[in-house]
């Protein structure tokens, strides 16, 4: 049986591109999943980030028990300044300063704000906010909609 060697001529060169193009494809793919994991990955951290920070925000509020009423209303795009550590502050100083230290941690989130508000009688609703999706979203509805609202965690707790 005789094989024609001119008849194989370039069919190498045809299956080495082949592979190539599956190659670059695969790796494509590779590359993806790559960028979607950093995503996930930063997400989680800033997830992880405003938990600390609420709970945080939770304890300051807690150790201030003569105050915990006024801390209604703090919103840290208001803008806080107070300091208890040089210092001995009264407990309306401590709650300035609660705020001023939160505003401080918040600002390391993208686009990072915190509210409490008292959405029933004798609790209190933390909330931290922040830019989850890197949208430039400013809107404080927690409507889980990125393009509008920034993401939020909100934990509740008793004013009693």
């Amino acid at each position: 049986m005789l094989i024609n060697r001119h008849s194989q001529l370039g069919l190498s060169l045809i299956e080495a591109m082949v592979s190539l193009l599956v190659i670059s494809i695969g790796l494509l793919g590779i590359a993806s999943l790559q960028i979607s994991a950093m995503k996930q990955n930063s997400s989680a951290y800033w997830q992880t980030q405003a938990v600390m920070m609420a709970y945080d925000m939770a304890d300051r509020v807690r150790s201030n028990k003569a105050e915990i009423n006024n801390y209604i209303g703090v919103d840290t795009e208001k803008g806080y300044d107070g300091e208890c550590i040089t210092k001995p502050c009264t407990t309306a100083e401590m709650l300035t300063a609660d705020a001023a230290e939160w505003e401080t941690q918040l600002s390391t989130l993208p686009s990072g704000r915190g509210m409490i508000q008292n959405p029933v009688a004798n609790q209190l609703s933390i909330t931290v906010m922040w830019d989850d999706e890197g949208t430039g979203a400013t809107g404080t509805n927690c409507s889980n909609d990125s393009k509008v609202d920034l993401t939020c965690y909100t934990i509740t707790m008793s004013t009693l």
